[in-house]
């Protein structure tokens, strides 16, 4: 009998699957036993990750698009439907973020980061439907952040999206439970990334960011992979509708 705690065979598309905590979700997966199909802009990204996959053995499909268009979001799974015939796990990981203060904000910025860090979740879910209603152990894990419940001076747009993520993640999860489809999100704080990477550089920042994480540490992309598998295995077969926090106590501290 297969256990509960792997993903022997599961069929995942995951976004941003070349860097980062897309990245550790990806090789994750892979080491569990699952099949998994990488959307990145970058071709020779897409390329040098399936390469050294493919060494190891693994089943990895991927293609060079961005999510951020509908042309794009239809092209990706035109891609993935010529690979499968059903899907298993989404995971929307597609995140971008501009740091301003919000008087300072553009239309176009405006729309650019709800555009890449929701929209674009939403209708990843909508066009992975009929693929997930085929399979019998369907999950969504949308990748949101601390600051859809905190203000942690990501900017309000960055929050905004987060928020509307989680909410989306709720809904979803009532509606779609009759069609055994679980969705579940994760919340990370500060995770040791390409994309956190320039504002922790900043000695004083970093300094004030530890001093509100109870485990005194910037977490690792590791450490939110492991979250995303447990919530797409059939260990967490009876969980929907959650978003966990992976934040070292972060979200937990008061006074």
């Amino acid at each position: 009998m297969q256990s509960v705690w792997k993903l022997t065979g599961k069929k995942a598309l995951i976004t941003g699957g070349t860097k980062g905590i897309g990245l550790s979700i990806a090789e994750e997966f892979l080491m569990l036993g699952a099949e998994v199909f990488i959307v990145a802009r970058s071709e020779s990204e897409v390329q040098k990750r399936l390469k050294a996959w493919h060494k190891h053995g693994w089943k990895a499909h991927g293609v060079a698009l961005g999510v951020e268009t509908a042309e794009n979001r239809t092209a990706i799974f035109d891609e993935v439907a010529s690979v499968w015939r059903k899907l298993d796990v989404l995971v929307n990981n597609v995140g971008t973020n501009i740091r301003k203060k919000t008087m300072d904000y553009s239309a176009d910025e405006y729309a650019h980061l709800l555009e890449t860090n929701l929209t674009s979740a939403f209708e990843m879910c909508r066009l992975a439907y009929p693929m997930l209603r085929k399979s019998d152990t369907a999950s969504i894990v949308n990748v949101s952040s601390v600051s859809a419940t905190r203000v942690t001076q990501t900017g309000a747009i960055y929050a905004m999206s987060k928020a509307a993520m989680e909410q989306l993640t709720r809904y979803l999860a009532v509606e779609w439970a009759a069609d055994e489809i679980r969705v579940n999100a994760v919340a990370p704080w500060y995770i040791r990334t390409p994309l956190t990477e320039p504002v922790l550089k900043n000695a004083d920042y970093l300094k004030r960011v530890l001093a509100r994480t109870p485990a005194a540490r910037i977490g690792e992309a590791e450490e939110v992979a492991r979250a995303v598998a447990f919530l797409a295995m059939p260990a967490s077969s009876y969980i929907t509708g959650q978003c966990l926090s992976i934040d070292g106590g972060f979200s937990a501290l008061g006074f």
